[in-house]
Formats: C-alpha cells, sequence, structure tokens
C-alpha cells in the first residue's frame, strides 16, 4: 500500500494548473504502477514464509557442505581435512534440524539415525544410513580402509539431503506450528544434543548445540517480537546469547555443566518461547500428546499425560475407574486358583516390584513354588504409562493387553477373563462399582480398562530432581549434581534412558519407545551371556536378538535387583557392568549389541555420584 502521508488525488488544486505539473504527474502514475505491479507479483511475506524462505537457504547450504565433504573424501584428502568437512556439514544440518525433524521425521532419520540396524513395521531390516554412519568410519581416526565405504554414505546422505528439498518445498508453514517446533528443538538439545545422542564418537555436541540454538534465535527475528512486547524480545535474545555461549566456551564434552545449562538457559529459553508465542496471538495446540503441547520445559509439574497411550477415547480412565481398578489388583478371584493377585508380583511398598531376581511363577498344578520361577524380573508399574510398549520384549502396546496377558499367563496367574467376570457379576459390591463406572458393567473390556486405569494413575515423577528444576535449589548435594552431569555425559547413560523420563521414550516426540542390546550375563561372574534372546522372541530379526524394552531409572533405589534377569543386586554392580563395555566388554561378541562396547574409564568417585544420582530419581 501507498503511504497514508501522500494526499489524495481530489485534493490536488486544478485552478491554478503549472505545466510542469503534467510531467509530475506523469512520473507519479508511473511509479504507482511499478509499485502496484510489485506489490501484486510479489506480496509482503508472512513470518512464517519468512522462516521457510531462509530454511530452503539452509537446506541448499547443507546441500553445498555435504558436497563439499563428498569431494573431501573421493580426493583422500588429510584426516584433518575430512574431520573439519565432516563437522562443518554436521554444522550445516544443525541448522535445518528444528524443521526438518517437525515436517520430515523419516528423512531426517535417514539424515541423521543411529548408525543401527531398523526393523520397521513390517519386519523388513534396513540397514543405517547418513551422519552418525559417516562420524563411526571417519573417527577418532580416518582409516584409508573405510574411505571407499564412506563416499558410498556421503552420496546417500546427498541423496536424503536433495529428498529433503523436494519435499519441504511443498510444505506450507504455519506459525504455530513454527513455535511449536523451535520449543521441540530446545528439548531435542537437552535431551539427545548436549548427551551425545547423535555424535557418539566426534564429541561434537556442544558446537552442534550452539548451531542449533543459534538458527532458532535468528529465525525468531522473522516474527519482529520487538514490535509486541519490546522487553520481552530483549530477554529472549539475552537469554539465547547466554545459552549459546555457554555450550559454545565449554571447555570438552566430558566437564560440561549439563545440570546449570537446563536450569539456568534452556529451561528458560524454552518458557519464554511459549511466552513469545502467545505475545504474538500465536495459537498453542491443544492436540493430546504426551509431552503436552503447553509445556514450558520439561521439568514441569504435570507436563507428561499418562492416558495418551490409549487405543480407544471412551478408555480414559475417571477417578471411580481408577478406584475399581486399584481393588481388583489386590483381588485373587483373577487368577486361577485365587492364590495370586497382580499385587503378588508387584508390591507398592517395593515401588510396585516383589524384590526377586526373577518372579514366583506358579507351577503346572498351581502351586506357588519357591524353586519355580517365571524368566524375567518383574519391573515397576510405576510410570509405565509413559511408555508406547509394555513388558521386556515389547510385546503388547496398550496396558489393557497387558493385564489380559499377564491373568492368562500359566506362569504368573492362571486366570480366566470369562471366568474372573461370572464371578464378579456375582458379586453385588462389585456390580454396582462397575455400573458406576461403565455403562456396560461387567465385561472383558471394562475389567481389563479398570485395571489399565489404575496403572496409569501410578504415575511419580516428583523427585528431588525434579523439585530442583521446579525451583528448589537446595534440594540436590554437590556429589548428586556431578552424578547427575556423569549420567547425561560421559557415563552415557542419558543416550538410552532419556531425560526427563530416564526411560527408552525417545524424545522430544515421545512417541516411540526403544529396546536395546546390551549383553546382560547370565551370572554374576559375567562368563556367558544370558539365554532369553528377548524380542527376538517376537519378531524373529537379528537386530532383535537379546534386545529388551529400555526400563525406567525412576524409584530405581527401591527396584533391586536388575536387568531383565535381575541378575546385578545392587546399582555398583550395573555400573561396573556398562563401565566394562557391556557384553561386548565382556567379551561375549554380539555383532548387534547397540550398547557402546568401548570402556567408560569412570573413577571410584564417578560411580559413587552415579550412583547418589540414580537415587535421588
Amino acid at each position: 500500500m501507498l503511504s497514508s502521508q501522500h494526499p489524495p488525488l481530489s485534493s490536488i488544486n486544478y485552478t491554478r494548473f503549472n505545466p510542469k505539473w503534467l510531467f509530475l504527474l506523469i512520473g507519479v502514475g508511473s511509479l504507482v504502477g511499478t509499485i502496484a505491479f510489485e506489490l501484486l507479483s510479489n506480496p509482503k511475506r508472512t513470518s512464517a514464509q519468512m522462516v521457510k524462505q531462509a530454511f530452503m537457504q539452509d537446506i541448499n547450504d547443507l546441500d553445498s557442505a555435504v558436497s563439499h565433504l563428498q569431494w573431501d573424501i573421493k580426493a583422500h584428502r588429510s584426516a584433518l581435512i575430512i574431520q573439519t568437512s565432516f563437522r562443518r556439514a554436521r554444522l550445516a544440518y544443525k541448522r535445518t534440524e528444528f524443521l526438518s525433524a517437525y515436517y520430515s521425521p523419516e528423512t531426517t532419520r535417514a539424515l541423521n539415525g543411529p548408525n543401527i540396524p531398523e526393523v520397521d513395521d513390517d519386519l523388513r531390516v534396513n540397514a543405517p544410513e547418513g551422519f552418525q554412519v559417516l562420524e563411526e568410519q571417519l573417527f577418532p581416526v580416518v582409516d584409508e580402509v573405510n574411505l571407499a565405504e564412506a563416499l558410498i554414505q556421503a552420496a546417500m546422505l546427498r541423496s536424503n539431503v536433495n529428498r529433503l528439498r523436494k519435499i519441504s518445498e511443498n510444505n506450507e508453514l504455519t506459525d504455530s506450528h513454527v513455535f511449536d517446533a523451535m520449543r521441540l528443538e530446545v528439548f531435542r538439545v537437552i535431551t539427545l544434543g548436549i548427551t551425545g545422542f547423535d555424535s557418539p564418537v566426534a564429541f561434537n555436541s556442544m558446537p552442534e548445540a550452539a548451531s542449533a540454538l543459534e538458527r532458532l534465535q535468528q529465525q525468531l527475528a522473522n516474527y519482529e517480537l520487538a514490535k509486541r512486547d519490546a522487553s520481552l524480545a530483549e530477554r529472549l535474545n539475552q537469554v539465547f546469547d547466554k545459552a549459546i555461549y555457554t555450550v559454545r566456551s565449554a571447555r570438552d564434552f566430558n566437564t560440561f555443566d549439563r545440570l546449570g545449562f537446563i536450569n539456568q538457559h534452556a529451561n528458560v529459553l524454552s518458557g519464554l518461547l511459549l511466552d513469545a508465542q502467545k505475545a504474538l496471538a500465536i495459537p498453542v495446540f491443544t492436540e493430546s500428546r504426551l509431552l503436552e503441547p503447553f509445556a514450558r520445559t520439561l521439568t514441569d509439574s504435570g507436563v507428561f499425560n499418562p492416558t495418551y497411550f490409549i487405543n480407544f477415547n471412551e478408555q480414559q480412565p475417571t477417578p471411580d475407574r481408577v478406584v475399581l481398578g486399584k481393588r481388583l489388583f489386590v483381588n485373587p478371584v483373577l487368577s486361577g486358583h485365587r492364590n495370586r493377585t497382580c499385587a503378588s508380583c508387584h508390591q507398592p511398598d517395593k515401588a510396585f516390584t516383589d524384590g526377586e531376581s526373577t518372579s514366583l511363577a506358579l507351577s503346572t498344578d498351581n502351586r506357588d513354588l519357591r524353586t519355580h520361577r517365571i524368566p524375567r524380573n518383574a519391573p515397576t508399574l510405576l510410570n509405565t504409562a509413559l511408555q508406547a510398549v509394555q513388558f521386556a520384549d515389547s510385546r503388547v502396546v496398550f496396558l489393557e493387553d497387558q493385564a489380559s496377558d499377564v491373568i492368562q499367563n500359566q506362569q504368573e496367574m492362571h486366570g480366566s477373563l470369562p471366568e474372573a467376570v461370572r464371578a464378579l457379576k456375582q458379586d453385588s459390591v462389585y456390580r454396582a462399582l462397575f455400573a458406576k463406572s461403565y455403562k456396560e458393567g461387567v465385561t472383558e473390556q471394562t475389567l481389563k480398562n479398570a485395571i489399565a486405569s489404575y496403572i496409569r494413575s501410578l504415575t511419580s515423577l516428583n523427585s528431588r530432581l525434579d523439585a530442583y528444576f521446579r525451583g528448589q535449589t537446595m534440594a540436590l548435594t554437590v556429589e548428586e549434581k556431578h552424578g547427575f552431569n556423569l549420567f547425561m555425559g560421559k557415563a552415557k547413560c542419558a543416550t538410552c534412558h532419556f531425560f526427563p523420563l530416564f526411560n527408552g521414550t525417545v524424545p522430544p516426540g515421545y512417541q516411540e519407545t526403544e529396546s536395546e542390546v546390551i549383553g546382560t550375563p547370565a551370572t554374576i561372574d559375567g562368563r556367558q551371556i544370558d539365554p532369553d534372546v528377548g524380542k527376538f522372541m517376537m519378531t524373529k530379526r537379528e537386530p532383535h536378538r537379546y534386545a529388551f524394552k529400555t526400563p525406567t531409572l525412576r524409584h530405581v533405589a527401591q527396584t533391586a535387583p536388575y536387568m531383565h534377569n535381575g541378575v546385578y543386586r545392587t546399582l555398583n554392580e550395573v555400573i561396573d557392568f556398562y563401565d566394562k563395555g557391556g557384553g561386548n566388554g565382556l567379551g561375549f561378541n554380539l555383532p548387534n549389541q547397540t550398547l557402546p562396547f568401548d570402556k567408560l574409564n569412570l573413577t571410584g568417585s564417578e560411580k559413587k555420584a552415579l550412583v547418589a544420582f540414580m537415587k535421588v530419581l
């Protein structure tokens, strides 16, 4: 539009017309026509459009960086040049990450997924590709033997960059999505970036975190927040600057103060980004997620939704259903000979475990014998609703199916759902409780849902660590703080037990729960691997041989003994196992071990600090 300071044509005085005005009017008319044409052909871009334009340029820059890396490998340049070229390409990738991961997650996984084979939903085994594969080929040293394969990987990487470009060209960005993606990127930096999850060999995590944050700051500038709230805009820039400076000035990977960074910078940043979104009157999503869309930080109270992983909306828990499920949990009517309950193996005073290495089983004639055991350790039920799959081998998705599986398992409860339903229908108290909770009354489905509703209520994210992040800075000792930093850094615990749930549910989307192959030994002497093949029993795919779901470490001090077979009695023994490099560190030679087999080289004081921290949970 023309500026309002120009007078309307009707205000010009034609009574004293000067011929010179003719040429001026012709010129103005020509200028007006030119401006009108430019406005019609190139209207003012929205903030989201400017973000996309910058994103597309970032993809081009990434393509150029990968092309340069490809050329350096092909030309057999020096190791230093190749590694430097790789680092530059990764920094370029990090500038695209917040939008590429948000809008194109599959392509992003091909660009930067873990260097382990993936078994998809159709049970096809897909070889790993992308930056992390290249990283292990080029670091810590460039081996001439690996250069031919590295060149192939670089070509595949560039192909996936081009795929990202084509997909992104047609994506329409909205302001709500952009801000959602920015906050998720801050969460990604916290949970996957500074922990070394996606730079496990080169340990280039801090410069990469800085690159990701810098791009967020630059893209935020497209929204001109200062025009709406100058004070908030200034504070956001200051927090961005401090966060970027903090990670960029880190002395090294192992000594970085992750606790301080999260508490003083990252959490403040994600909260202010939410404030900025609201100040700009950009709607915040209301959709259902495990991590609520309105979460200011990962550590606020109530930001994880324990009812997210349900099959049908009518299965949502209610207070009445929780009360009913709690009664059923301790009712022997669910077992075959009325001699066992859910609480037999999941005892509330032991964080819903049983304290046994592997749980006591029913014999073939339903007798409870001390010598007869289920092959696996009973896991805690606390926070189990915050996982996408259930059981150590991930064989079911929903808690309703978990309840059904346990009730009908001959070794565990040897019960019958139809018989339990018949018995409950004959009980006037239960008939009334079911009628109050479900219009269908007592059915197999409502029975399972009541138990699942109770289990979903067992969500506990209020440890001293949570209190620390919620403002009680005296909640942790110096040793416990040191233990947190080790857990999130040198000890590599957080690359599988993701912050802040400390289970295998992968941030920041929290849509899937991982399994890992760590090589747990059969006995404490560590001479041979435990024969339980885990997830392989279900899928028959080699990457899943000896794979088990990553359990939560919340309440871990109460859930001994540890591992799927209860082989370790103490947390010290568990840490020693990981310090040695897992099963391969013990000499098991597992080609599919997902745990890094190199030693952690933890000192005695570091191990002690790790144990102290885990007890905080």
